[in-house]
Order: C-alpha cells, then structure tokens, then sequence
C-alpha cells in the first residue's frame, strides 16, 4: 500500500492518448507504483470527464506504467499536513468513483503486476477487468489500522459474502485466479495474451452500440451508485477519522519503516 517516493513532477501522473474511439487513460507514476496520491487522483477524475464529454469516445481503457497497476493510496500523503488531510483525499477519491460509475461508456481495466487496497476502488469501479494471471490483490487496509471504506462499496457488491469478509478482515493477498472465482475480476489470461485480451474486450464492446452501452451498464452500476449516494459521506468520515487514530498513525508509519506495528501480534 502506497510508497515513500514522490510522484515526478516534470511529467503529469495521469496521461490520456485516443485511439480512434477509445480513450487510454494511464496512470503513469511508477515512482510511487502508481500510488492513489491526491494529484493522481484528479488527474484521473479530469480524465474521465473529458471522456465523457467527447462523443467520439466510446470506450475507455485503464492501464497503468510501471511494474504494478496501483499500490493504493499515497500513505506519505496521509502523515502531511494541510492540502493532503485525509477527508480532502477521500472526498476526491470519492469524486473519482462516482465519475467513472456515472461515465456513460464502458471501462475496461487492464490489470498487471498488483492491485491492493484503494487500488481495488478503480477495479469496482470498472466494468471489465482483465487481468494477467501473475498479478495479485489484496484489501490490505487492516494491517495497518485501517478499513476498505469507500472501496468497499464499490466491491462487496460484486464479491461472494464469504470472500469478501476474509478479504477485508484479514488483508491477506489472493492470486489472479481467486480474484475470479470471487467476482473481483472479469478474466484471467496468461501474462503474455493479457493486450491481446484488452483489445478483443474493447473490439466486443464498439460492436454495441453508444446508447445500447450506456443504458445497460446504467443498469448493471445502479445499485452501486446508490450506495456511492447514500454511504459515501459517512465512509469519508470514517476514513478521515481513522487515518487520524494512533493505530493508523503506528501502523503507517510502521509500513514506511518496513517494520511491524506495534499493536500486531508476530507469528
């Protein structure tokens, strides 16, 4: 879960390129592993308002630079004063939720390397993600004094009960295959078939039509924008008020130091 590095400054952390009618969007800050930090976070709402203002798009394809798809949030953000208080960076992550769930185009989501914790907010919101079958996730939050909060309204509604409640309790990491069988991810291929994946999902998709698209996944995401509507405030607030906690404070501080907190009972 996020990094100590801080994101390049000469080059914006999110970058978009047309591809006739789709729209790439890539998180692009390696230094961090693509860590959800504030400007990362933006940057990918403006991407996805831009995309839904341009009629030409029709699909939009989320990929990442680097060895990993997106380590979380920025936890060295979250021991920053001011502009990076943690209510500020959720109540942006939620904006970054609720636009790619209400863009009236399909996302697909190209996962590679590892995906965990707020990471997993942009795998829920998604509509296909594909994954190769070497990456890994997890809802590591717990381990340092933490929850899935807004993530989790995202995911619990695609995950069986049972999964979900081991996943988001014990912060334990799973293998592409098990994201599958649970509901979190659409398709596993071998490492080296994952673009050609991508693009037969994307070919799949432009063959439907702009309105067909967008009225069916208006319907596939309507419950999770309802819980997007009616819990995302309250998740802000319990996110800002546990990051501010002494066991997050340890817990935090102790992953950045590459140590175990001290509330954690070793093996």
């Amino acid at each position: 879960m996020g990094a100590s590095a801080p994101v390049d400054v000469v080059r914006p952390p999110v970058r978009t390129r047309l591809d006739g009618a789709v729209a790439v969007v890539m998180l692009d800050s390696p230094a961090n592993r693509n860590a959800l930090s504030l400007p990362v976070v933006t940057g990918l709402i403006d991407a996805m308002d831009t995309a839904a203002r341009d009629d030409e798009v029709r699909v939009v394809v989320l990929v990442a630079e680097g060895e990993v798809f997106c380590a979380g949030a920025d936890l060295t953000e979250l021991t920053e004063p001011g502009e990076h208080h943690p209510e500020i960076w959720a109540e942006a992550y939620l904006a970054l939720l609720r636009s790619m769930v209400r863009l009236p185009k399909p996302i697909v989501v190209r996962i590679h390397g590892e995906a965990v914790a707020a990471g997993l907010g942009l795998v829920g919101a998604s509509d296909l993600v594909i994954s190769e079958r070497s990456a890994w996730y997890g809802f590591t939050e717990t381990r340092i004094g933490l929850a899935p909060t807004l993530a989790a309204l995202l995911t619990l509604p695609r995950l069986a009960p049972r999964a979900a409640a081991r996943a988001y309790l014990t912060g334990v990491t799973i293998d592409a295959g098990i994201a599958e069988e649970i509901g979190l991810v659409s398709q596993v291929v071998e490492d080296e078939m994952l673009d050609a994946a991508v693009d037969f999902a994307v070919a799949s998709l432009l063959a439907g039509s702009p309105g067909a698209l967008a009225a069916t996944k208006e319907l596939l995401t309507r419950p999770i924008r309802t819980q997007l509507d009616e819990q995302g405030p309250a998740m802000v607030k319990l996110w800002s008020e546990l990051c501010e906690a002494p066991e997050a404070r340890e817990g935090i501080a102790a992953l950045l130091e590459s140590r175990l907190p001290h509330w954690a009972v070793p093996d």
